[in-house]
């Protein structure tokens, strides 16, 4: 009887170890993938002319139809529109062909998975939590982003900003949990 307890138990330990074990090697591969992916990425087209496209006006229309930008901005990439939706103040991206590349809106730590929360607290336990920026990217359009100073693949991110004294930081996290360090910001 005690022999046979004792095969239980060192087959569930041995479970438990190659299930860490897969965990580790999916997240080392999680995070290769990105790194190939980054190096595979086409470089984003800088907006030509002056002003906001009337393209990007009108689609935003049509995109968010009964919603009012309360201003446009334009960065060297996008065309911005500036919103609120049901309380909450987005950001729309429209890209040099006047469609929506993805949104942003603040959002609060805990809305980012618990795993992703678990791991930013543990390896970055001396800093600071900022603001979260939850990035919806539109699926139908194949554009990256770019962010923080940095061109990311198009998919639905989390980004945490982390301070500690001087030194500040940037942390991408997936909704899956996974989490990546994407800059410094000085």
């Amino acid at each position: 009887m005690k022999r046979k307890v004792f095969m239980i138990m060192v087959m569930l330990l041995s479970a438990t170890l190659m299930y860490g074990q897969v965990q580790k090697a999916e997240k080392k591969e999680s995070k290769e993938m990105k790194k190939a992916q980054k190096t595979n990425m086409v470089p984003l087209k800088k907006l030509e002319g002056k002003g906001v496209s009337q393209l990007s006006e009108d689609n935003f229309k049509i995109d968010f139809p009964g919603i009012m930008p309360t201003k446009w901005e334009r960065s060297e990439y996008f065309n911005e529109a500036i919103y609120t939706k049901d309380g909450k103040n987005y950001r729309a991206y429209y890209d040099i062909e006047g469609k929506l590349v993805g949104t942003t809106t603040r959002v609060k730590f805990t809305d980012i998975p618990e795993s992703a929360q678990k791991e930013i607290k543990a390896q970055y336990k001396d800093y600071t939590i900022g603001p979260v920026i939850f990035y919806d990217d539109n699926e139908m359009n194949s554009s990256d982003m770019f962010l923080y100073g940095q061109q990311f693949e198009d998919a639905n991110n989390y980004f945490v900003e982390l301070t500690k004294g001087q030194e500040k930081v940037v942390i991408q996290a997936t909704p899956e949990g996974n989490v990546f360090f994407l800059t410094d910001m000085k």
